[in-house]
């Protein structure tokens, strides 16, 4: 059975009919009644207010610049790379600025959750292979709709491990993401990785090779990054996010002022249910005590105490501060 593509006006129609978009020529004049109430979603991302995103622009710049002479390498030709503007809009329009077929690369991003998209246009996949086989770029390749032969999804193949690892080291000593391959699709509506009308940040990467302008296009959700909104968002490039000596000293303090219960532990004495339920008022039980007892917080032993009385109270004598060998350990710190 032969498989059939969509055209562009097709996927066009699919996505509006996804989102539940109408053509405006249908909706022209018509205005909601004065007074009526308008639904208003709270969980709605178009609530959240996003702003720039300076330290995404510094990864997208580092990846444009370590990216060009790997990819140099790997074709023999020279080439240049622009970087366009990270933009954030629903992932419906971000499908419908996509010309179709194309190569989609769904890519994990550990430790973040959810996937992410690297789209190469069918004009920079050509024009590699173009380059790859001897040619010299003059003629641009025929965009037809049909499946990538075994030797051009070699070619993407590589393509797409140097594109994600230079990517992975432009978030170095910014944050430890890991982006992974995990499949390609040749159609949008096999690359889920968000609902229609979700919200993604995305941005262009143009690649000139020869006589060819082609694209790669990076696509995640805002819902991915949002965790790491504050790290994007920062302006501060010299370090990582773990290194914040002052958020540290705040979360010591506040550890260290905390109250917790310390529970010194006296005896055991094992017993079976038939000798609870025979006890009665009077009844001796045997203990056997060591010289010292432990002190615990929330069953964690951090105290080795003799025990007795001081000032007419009964007390324990602390002989040695129980810690997990560390020297940054708080018990150390104040034993």
């Amino acid at each position: 059975m032969s498989q059939q593509n969509l055209s562009q006006d097709e996927v066009d129609a699919l996505l509006q009919g996804m989102t539940g978009d109408v053509p405006v020529a249908e909706t022209e004049g018509v205005r909601p009644p004065k007074g009526s109430v308008r639904e208003y979603n709270l969980a709605s991302e178009d609530r959240i207010v996003r702003g720039r995103m300076p330290m995404l622009e510094v990864i997208n710049e580092r990846f444009s610049r370590n990216v060009m002479p790997a990819l140099t390498e790997f074709a023999q030709r020279n080439l240049e790379i622009s970087v366009g503007e990270v933009k954030v809009q629903k992932y419906s329009a971000f499908l419908r600025e996509t010309m179709v077929p194309t190569n989609f690369n769904v890519v994990s991003m550990r430790p973040l959750r959810g996937s992410a998209l690297f789209v190469c246009d069918p004009t920079l996949i050509f024009a590699f292979i173009d380059a790859l086989f001897g040619g010299v770029g003059k003629f641009p390749a025929r965009i037809e709709g049909r499946e990538f032969s075994g030797t051009e999804q070699r070619v993407i193949m590589r393509m797409v491990e140097i594109l994600l690892r230079e990517y992975n080291k432009a978030w170095q000593g910014i944050y430890p993401l890991e982006l992974t391959y995990q499949r390609s699709e040749m159609q949008p509506q096999f690359v889920n990785i968000a609902a229609a009308g979700d919200v993604v940040v995305s941005t262009v990467f143009t690649i000139e090779i020869g006589e060819s302008v082609g694209s790669v296009r990076v696509c995640i959700p805002y819902a991915n990054v949002e965790p790491i909104r504050d790290v994007l968002r920062s302006n501060n490039q010299g370090e990582a996010p773990g290194a914040d000596k002052r958020w540290i000293s705040l979360l010591s303090d506040q550890i260290q002022s905390a109250e917790v219960e310390l529970v010194a532990e006296l005896a055991k004495a094992p017993a079976t249910v038939e000798q609870l339920l025979a006890m009665k008022v009077g009844d001796f039980i045997e203990l056997d005590l060591g010289k010292t007892i432990k002190a615990h917080v929330d069953g964690v032993p951090v105290l080795e105490a003799g025990y007795g009385t001081s000032g007419g109270h009964y007390a324990i004598r602390i002989e040695r501060v129980l810690t997990n060998q560390q020297v940054s350990w708080i018990g150390d710190q104040n034993a």
